[in-house]
């Protein structure tokens, strides 16, 4: 029986690992990030593939960084077969990218060539994408540059925002490496390169990228509050101390303002200006300090001092 050895790190990839566990393959081994601090308290956390691989009783190893590390040799150790990977978070060194006899695939959570790198979801969904889906690619030392093997779409709605299609796509990936997997292990599956010119990419989420810039289009506000919930959550300024802004609605109104004035105060929202003819309608923040709270709740509390015409920076 041909020997896999899995890589993954976050909510995205424990599905799989399952997957492959439930369809009978000799998973060898599982790699994944190291424990990390958590929440508030910096409670010691393992990631969500660790706590499955435990689960289903897998041995796991976690390396700080592979290259040169002793934890490369005990992987090279484990001699797989095939290595599939799926949002690990480390770029693979070419030893260990030429240890399997059937090569490393990965499952990527973009149509390739588009968004390639580390936050393809977030970055769909802030560009306002309608489609969005996964790609099964061999892997090179180019990041995400590989032959593709297969690809499956799946729509990104008007209601979905990134922790949404975490989860759809998790689950679109599952399925797709389910009907790929077994003509890559027989050796009877095609590939096709990418094409270089259609090539865009994602990367990892930058702290200037999660504050609002009111002057924007509202459109492009409302898709970056989308893009960046749950994590890492886009932020405006009021008074001096950081809000971030969890949901939003897009309203095209006729009421005249500077980009980032409050308009219009309700039960249910913060009407804000953005810098066309629409404004920004916030449903869900979280003032410095505090949870995560409606705007109804905030209105009714702390931010019944909040007044029209007051300013977002």
């Amino acid at each position: 029986m041909n020997k896999l050895l899995f890589m993954g790190t976050p909510d995205f990839s424990a599905p799989i690992l399952s997957m492959l566990h439930e369809e009978g393959y000799s998973i060898v081994g599982v790699v994944t990030q190291p424990d990390r601090p958590v929440g508030r308290k910096r409670v010691l956390t393992p990631p969500p593939v660790k706590a499955e691989a435990l689960r289903l009783g897998l041995p796991v190893i976690q390396p700080e960084k592979l290259k040169g590390s002793a934890e490369l040799e005990e992987i090279k150790a484990l001699a797989p077969d095939l290595i599939v990977t799926a949002a690990f978070g480390q770029i693979l060194p070419k030893e260990l990218l030429d240890v399997p006899r059937l090569g490393c695939i990965n499952v990527h959570a973009s149509l390739l060539p588009a968004y390639r790198g580390g936050a393809p979801i977030h970055q769909a969904v802030m560009d306002g994408c309608t489609e969005t889906g996964v790609t099964i690619m061999y892997m090179v030392e180019k990041l995400d540059a590989g032959d593709i093997i297969s690809q499956a779409t799946s729509p990104i709605l008007s209601t979905d925002d990134t922790g949404s299609m975490f989860e759809k796509l998790s689950l679109t990936g599952e399925k797709l490496l389910k009907e790929t997997l077994p003509s890559i292990l027989e050796g009877t599956n095609a590939s096709i390169p990418q094409d270089e010119a259609l090539v865009t990419f994602a990367k990892n989420i930058s702290r200037e990228q999660e504050r609002i810039d009111w002057t924007r289009k509202g459109t492009e506000i409302h898709n970056q509050v989308r893009g960046l919930t749950p994590w890492p959550t886009a932020y405006t300024t009021f008074g001096g101390e950081n809000v971030k802004v969890w949901k939003t609605e897009m309203i095209p109104t006729t009421i005249d303002g500077k980009p980032g004035e409050i308009i219009e105060l309700t039960k249910e929202h913060i009407l804000v200006k953005s810098g066309d003819d629409t404004a920004v309608s916030i449903t869900e923040l979280q003032p410095s300090g505090k949870k995560r709270m409606t705007a109804t709740v905030f209105l009714n509390g702390s931010g019944s001092q909040w007044k029209k015409g007051d300013l977002f920076l």
